[in-house]
């Protein structure tokens, strides 16, 4: 058996193959044996999308290693392809060397004539490839496993998937046992089905035995990570438990108003699981009335949300705009993905930070925050929430598709220290004569009053207020004044963030500046630059309205600066626009994330074009 530091493994198959349960297994069961862990599904946006087609292939990468682990990997060591349409999609991504494990019951004529290939069987496909093949009949070797259960053979094909996480987990010298406590806990109802697939686990680890004289065997030790207790989450359920976190260090229930919409929709569906915790999960009718509920939900006192991704953030705008002028307390949580339109629903993009900051009819600022990985979610979450009930202003958090459903172990952190207390900025400890809605304390921030609180009544809506009563006021000057205020209002917010951070030294020749969900492909890619001793630095921004107060003094700094976004230089915009530092992008747009490969030759082409220049 021979130990490997990490392993990237990428099950593919149909949609209706149950590749993303197999590798969510497979990513569970190792987390649980202590090894860390990075994951990427990636799936078409049909419910169904054609059988046997390349177009149709549903993929799930997952990363497993015995150190810490920053991105589901670049290219796999082994491929799980359970039809010819998924070794023809997948096949172009593999290692060099890489191990392909393959269902030889799916690749007969008209599979392998639907997926493209000019051969057209199984033996006449193997002198094609350059990889070591495993074999194996799991279609009917499921089948025959099953053929005493009382069930059609369509819900025993059903159970493959579990054969071949079966003799992935024997290959790979993996536990059975979390995985099985699962298929009890998830067919407790159903005891056939739950006896099929203990039974299709089984039977692909013992294949896996019965050819182990054939095979390589393969052990990756504990990682070597912070002690704690862990538990594996994605980005979408980090960012729900960061919102109900917040409610409750601020004393408040949680509202959150949303319309569903890929890839955003589990954050409402994990929310409306926890009514236990204060929790009012509404689901409208379109991403209007979610916005719009929410804005109601903050007038009467709630910590209010709405989930959504850039088609939806774009009818949110309107109703965003409101609550920018009520001066309410409304965290937007934005999943990005391919655009425009439609775009591409289940696929990773960068490209609704324009749209975010600017987005909106007349001046009309807000704070901007963002997720750096799935298990950095939580805490920007929280942070968001945080921010709007203490500034009482609009935050937007994004996120993006790979951060949403791509999953990694998360040190849950001790609640009871930096997570405990969030200031609200109720208005009913204030005692006075006259209440005036829009007086405002050193930061500019004005006080809270919802219906119910003695006193404080006052008036509400979308025509420009005066200055201190909140009237209706049509006045020029207040106009400009108020315009002002509330713009300068999210400056000073800068006084509430960290100051940004820097990976490598404070001054050099190269600065990758980067943000949002790329993170783990940059850091890896600087990283392994910095070990060679190249001069190169890296910060990522989580903070993108207002920038840190000292990131112009780091941009000063470098000689060089880079932006990698998954968009087409929306950020690189904002930053020369702003800082005037001759920043340079490298865009990619494909629906797909960062290889750490191709940032290491971007950023090292870059440092060596200013060597050739000196020299």
């Amino acid at each position: 058996m021979e130990s490997l530091d990490s392993v990237i493994i990428l099950f593919s198959g149909d949609s209706g193959d149950g590749m993303q349960l197999t590798g969510t297994q497979f990513s569970n069961t190792s987390a649980m044996m202590g090894n860390d862990i990075s994951t990427f599904p990636d799936y078409p946006s049909e419910i169904r999308a054609p059988s046997g087609t390349v177009f149709g292939v549903s993929g799930f990468q997952v990363n497993i290693g015995a150190e810490e682990i920053f991105t589901p990997g670049d290219q796999p060591d082994v491929l799980v392809a359970m039809n010819p349409a998924a070794l023809k999609a997948k096949l172009p991504s593999l290692k060099k060397n890489a191990t392909i494990i393959l269902d030889d019951d799916a690749f007969d004529r008209v599979s392998m004539k639907k997926a493209g290939y000019k051969v057209f069987t199984v033996g006449e496909l193997d002198e094609l490839l350059e990889y070591k093949v495993i074999h194996a009949q799991i279609t009917s070797q499921t089948e025959k496993a099953l053929e005493n259960l009382d069930l059609s053979t369509k819900q025993k094909r059903r159970c493959k998937n579990f054969y071949a996480l079966g003799l992935c987990y024997f290959v790979f010298s993996r536990s059975r046992d979390s995985t099985k406590k699962w298929i009890k806990e998830k067919f407790k109802d159903n005891p056939v089905l739950l006896e099929a697939n203990i039974l299709a686990l089984d039977t692909g680890y013992h294949f896996g035995e019965t050819i182990e004289a054939s095979i390589s065997t393969y052990r990756i030790d504990e990682a070597k990570i912070a002690k704690g207790t862990y538990r594996q989450v994605n980005g979408n359920t980090g960012v729900a438990w960061g919102l109900m976190q917040a409610a409750q260090a601020s004393g408040l229930d949680l509202f959150v108003g949303s319309y569903p919409i890929t890839p955003a929709t589990d954050i409402l569906q994990e929310l409306a699981k926890h009514q236990r915790f204060g929790v009012k999960a509404f689901q409208a009718e379109d991403e209007i009335a979610g916005i719009c509920s929410a804005i109601g939900a903050s007038f009467g006192g709630a910590l209010a949300a709405t989930t959504t991704s850039g088609p939806g953030f774009a009818l949110k705008s309107e109703a965003l705009n409101l609550a920018v002028m009520l001066e309410l307390p409304l965290v937007v949580v934005n999943v990005q993905r391919g655009g425009p339109s439609t775009g591409l629903p289940t696929k990773t993009e960068q490209s609704d930070l324009l749209q975010v900051l600017y987005g909106r009819n007349g001046e009309s600022p807000l704070i901007v925050v963002a997720a750096s990985r799935p298990n950095d979610a939580f805490e920007m979450a929280f942070e968001a929430a945080k921010l709007t009930l203490e500034h009482m202003t609009p935050v937007v958090l994004l996120t993006d598709g790979y951060i949403a459903n791509g999953s990694e172990p998360w040190l849950i952190p001790d609640l009871t220290t930096r997570f405990d207390h969030i200031n609200n900025r109720l208005a009913d400890k204030i005692s006075k004569e006259f209440y005036a809605p829009y007086a405002r304390d050193i930061d500019l921030v004005r006080s809270w009053a919802v219906p119910g609180m003695a006193d404080k009544q006052h008036r509400i809506g979308g025509l420009e207020k005066d200055f201190i009563t909140g009237n209706v006021s049509y006045d020029p000057e207040n106009h400009q004044k108020m315009v002002k205020v509330r713009a300068e209002k999210v400056e000073k917010v800068k006084a509430a963030i960290p100051l940004q951070t820097l990976e490598g030294e404070e001054e050099g020749e190269l600065l990758v500046l980067s943000w949002g969900g790329t993170y783990g492909a940059v850091h890896s890619a600087v990283a392994e630059l910095q070990q060679r001793g190249m001069d190169i630095s890296l910060a990522h921004l989580k903070y993108l309205n207002p920038f840190p107060r000292n990131l112009e003094e780091i941009l000063k700094k470098f000689k060089k600066i880079i932006i990698p976004e998954l968009n087409n230089g929306q950020l690189l915009q904002v930053i020369n626009a702003k800082f005037q530092c001759g920043a340079k992008g490298y865009n990619k747009i494909q629906g797909q994330p960062f290889k750490i490969n191709e940032l290491v030759e971007v950023f090292e082409n870059e440092l060596n074009v200013k060597a050739h220049a000196t020299t």
